[in-house]
């Protein structure tokens, strides 16, 4: 059988646009003589739709696109994703179409993702399916890792998937495809999306590995792809690439997720604050990436406490990638809002309030860019900035999107290098290689309060990727008054965390999804 696996990129709520993609790609795989044509999980609707999976309406919708698309499945089958609405609430199922109909609906059982419970109704689970003479297990979702034995009378199993990127998911995903299909004796095809949907990014890289549990397939990560494969054709497997645990895929899936935020919410152009230093620098570079240098616009706002240095590598950066840029001075501003205080905090010693007010005052500048221009703000935190509360509200945590807020500042340099190897050192190495300040004040280092961020950053991800207590971690040689340190600064900033713009997720434990603290609680104290 000759199966067209179609990777694509949907919007959420997009069921006219997503219905034309399916039947462009029907229409392609009849040309190309293809048996049988895969999508992905939820592709007629978009995912994760959250509320919209509740309202009748959506899910009428979604059912008028599924039977249009079925007419055009004479000469051949499909398999599509949708929701799709029973009598105990909204599944998520792959709908089986042949010969102008649908034949099947096949239900995923297991609601495992938080964007998806509460939303989501379980179903029976996996069947067994004869298509085009052939008998198909068919699974949706992550079913797929909960199968303890597939039908032994079935010729492959196809999963039907919506597989979002985290930092080495991908070789995880392999591993487990290869795993199931050799235990199972059969060849297993995953169909994926590919797309940003807001906060999280879906990497593609669809594939079929065979009942030996060779790697026989694998398609295009972080872009379209529209593959062939034919069951009964002689495969010489093909290799993993090297690169699919590397800093590369996050620079790409990065791009990707602002790319699709900012183009399918309507947004054109993109903003930056540029400082000098290396996240502002990373978030600029991909936004000329993903949305073209003639659409950045990037402000510079020394304050009195700005080295002369920091302006001119802000400068270089922007005519190295060649985006429009300003120099805006805040310190009037700055000295005029101080003076302006007098009456409420005047005679005070100098501490964070007037720090915070360079920030807050640089926002009120990047914002009205925004408002009077329509360059939307991109916001240049990183993880272990916003897990310690190394940011200011309604100053650098403001920001229509955040396409770095979950990626540790050590990796941001590892972006920063690689985007230097590809983009011939568009990044100054000055930015590379000063010492991380914020610039808060005279001579203000981040080592002031803290070890060197390949330290922090190695606590950080015991402490969030893998929950591990703070006695583990001195355990594994960490210095105990550093560890209670971090874990104290964690706990007392999700205030600050809950009011994140959307944060682009990367990892495997992002803030406010895979973890998520009460705002009021009283844990380690």
């Amino acid at each position: 059988m000759k199966i067209a696996l179609a990777q694509l990129n949907y919007t959420i709520g997009d069921i006219e646009g997503n219905k034309n993609k399916i039947l462009d790609a029907i229409t392609r795989a009849k040309n190309e003589g293809a048996d049988l044509v895969l999508f992905a999980e939820q592709a007629v609707s978009g995912t994760p739709a959250f509320d919209l999976l509740r309202k009748t309406t959506f899910l009428e919708l979604c059912e008028e696109a599924l039977d249009e698309i079925a007419i055009h499945t004479n000469g051949i089958a499909a398999i599509v994703g949708a929701p799709v609405l029973t009598t105990e609430g909204t599944i998520s199922a792959a709908v089986v179409m042949e010969g102008g109909r649908i034949t099947h609906y096949v239900g995923k059982q297991y609601i495992t993702a938080r964007r998806e419970m509460g939303f989501l109704t379980s179903a029976k689970g996996y069947e067994t399916v004869i298509i085009k003479g052939h008998k198909c297990a068919v699974v949706v979702g992550d079913d797929l890792r909960r199968i303890s034995e597939i039908d032994h009378s079935a010729d492959l199993i196809i999963s039907v998937n919506t597989r979002k990127y985290s930092r080495g998911v991908m070789r995880y995903r392999l591993e487990t495809m290869h795993n199931l299909a050799f235990v199972a004796g059969k060849d297993l095809i995953l169909i994926n999306q590919v797309g940003g949907s807001t906060e999280i990014v879906y990497d593609g890289t669809s594939g079929v590995i065979n009942g030996r549990g060779e790697l026989m397939l694998l398609m295009k990560s972080f872009e379209e792809d529209f593959q062939i494969y034919d069951t009964q054709a002689d495969h010489a497997p093909v290799e993993i690439p090297e690169s699919l645990n590397r800093t590369q895929l996050v620079y790409k899936a990065a791009c990707l997720g602002l790319k699709d935020f900012y183009h399918k919410n309507g947004y054109q152009k993109a903003c930056v604050g540029l400082s000098g230093g290396i996240d502002s620098a990373v978030v600029a570079c991909m936004a000329v990436e993903a949305l073209g240098r003639e659409n950045v616009h990037a402000l510079l706002m020394p304050s009195p406490f700005s080295p002369d240095m920091s302006v001119e590598d802000g400068k270089a950066l922007a005519e190295n990638l060649g985006i429009s840029y300003n120099v805006i001075p805040i310190s009037a501003v700055y000295n005029s809002m101080l003076e302006t205080l007098k009456p409420v905090i005047g005679g005070t010693e100098f501490d964070f309030t007037e720090e915070n007010i360079q920030s807050r005052i640089r926002t009120v500048l990047l914002m009205a860019l925004q408002n009077k221009t329509g360059y939307m703000l991109l916001n240049s935190s990183n993880k272990s900035e916003n897990a310690l509360g190394l940011c200011t509200l309604y100053g650098d945590t403001a920001g229509a999107f955040s396409p770095t807020g979950d990626i540790y500042k050590s990796e941001m340099y590892d972006i920063a290098r690689y985007i230097n190897r590809i983009h011939n050192d568009v990044i100054p190495e000055n930015i590379l290689n000063k010492e991380p300040s914020s610039e808060l004040h005279i001579g203000q280092k981040d080592s002031d309060i803290l070890p060197p961020y390949e330290v922090v950053d190695a606590i950080l991800y015991r402490m969030i990727e893998e929950s591990q207590h703070r006695e583990e971690i001195i355990n594994a040689g960490f210095d105990s008054e550093v560890v209670e340190k971090i874990h104290a600064m964690i706990m007392r900033n999700e205030k600050k965390r809950y009011q994140f713009p959307p944060v682009l997720r990367l990892s495997t434990c992002a803030f406010g999804h895979e973890r998520l603290m009460p705002l009021t609680n009283k844990y380690g104290d």
